[in-house]
């Protein structure tokens, strides 16, 4: 039975911009999902590297905006957790599809990070800041998993690379079935 992940319930948020800024590297869920977009553009190589991790963060200011404006998205939760699921899978597996797919995924999924967290921005928060903030932090959790990315480039690396995207695709897993 799926037990839906409560990461997201905006519980003790204080608004503004060091609290958009923290909030994605303290979300296991977010964290995970932000490095295996990275991971998975070094992975494609160009224009993914850089393309994947774009499409991210404009799409999630899409959902937040939606979260914030209430109107709702189901599974959001199933949503962030089968990201960390699907985009560590893709990693682990050496899966190459074409760019279109590639960014059709993403962008999915971060419709559905956007959403959460735009529903939990605290009524007393700078939305505006605390959302410059989430960009921010995401954009640089996408470029730590360019830079682990940038392993594939050898051998070895392609191993670490590939068992780096196993590992964020089990703890999509703990996340998807309440374990983590």
């Amino acid at each position: 039975m799926l037990l839906p992940p409560l990461l997201h319930d905006g519980a003790g948020v204080a608004g503004g911009f060091s609290s958009g800024l923290l909030h994605p590297l303290t979300g296991p869920d977010h964290l995970a999902a932000m490095v295996a977009v990275g991971l998975w553009g070094a992975f494609l190589g160009a224009p993914a590297i850089w393309l994947l991790p774009v499409i991210f963060p404009l799409v999630m200011a899409v959902g937040g905006a939606l979260g914030v404006a209430g109107v709702a998205v189901p599974g959001v939760e199933t949503g962030i957790a089968l990201s960390a699921v699907a985009l560590g899978a893709m990693v682990a597996a050496a899966a190459k599809p074409p760019l279109p797919f590639a960014a059709i995924l993403v962008a999915l999924f971060a419709i559905f990070h956007g959403h959460a967290h735009g529903t939990e921005l605290p009524e007393s928060a700078d939305a505006l800041s605390y959302s410059l903030g989430f960009v921010i932090s995401t954009g640089l959790l996408h470029l730590a998993g360019i830079g682990l990315g940038f392993a594939v480039e050898k051998p070895a690396g392609r191993t670490f690379v590939r068992a780096c995207g196993a590992v964020i695709c089990l703890a999509g897993l703990g996340f998807l079935f309440g374990v983590l």
